[in-house]
C-alpha cells in the first residue's frame, strides 16, 4: 500500500553569508523525477526509477541519521561536483558561486 501523506526531503541552498538571516532566500535543487512543485507534470519511466529520487522519497519516513548518505549528497551539492549534479533536474546554483 502507499501512504495517504506525502512527506518529502527538500534540499536547498543559499548564497546568503548569514543562512539564519530572515532576509536569506533559499533556493531549492529539483530532482529530475521525484515529486516536488505540484504544476509540474510528472515523468514518466516504467518500468524503471532514478535511483536518486526513489531514494528521497524513503528518506523522507526515516531521519537523516538513518541515511547518512544523505549528508554525503548534500556535501557533494555544496562543492558543485559535477557527476552529482547530473543526478539533479535543476542546479539553482548554476554559473554562481556555491551556496
Amino acid at each position: 500500500s502507499i501512504t495517504k501523506e506525502r512527506t518529502e526531503v527538500i534540499l536547498q541552498g543559499t548564497s546568503s553569508l548569514d543562512p539564519n538571516d530572515p532576509s536569506a532566500v533559499w533556493e531549492e535543487y529539483d530532482f529530475k523525477c521525484k515529486p516536488g512543485d505540484l504544476k509540474r507534470r510528472p515523468c514518466f519511466i516504467s518500468p524503471y526509477h532514478y535511483r536518486l529520487d526513489w531514494l528521497m522519497w524513503f528518506a523522507a519516513f526515516q531521519t537523516y541519521e538513518q541515511n547518512e548518505w544523505i549528508i554525503h549528497l548534500a556535501g557533494k551539492l555544496l562543492a558543485q561536483e559535477k557527476e552529482t549534479l547530473s543526478l539533479m533536474g535543476t542546479n539553482p546554483f548554476a554559473g554562481r558561486e556555491p551556496p
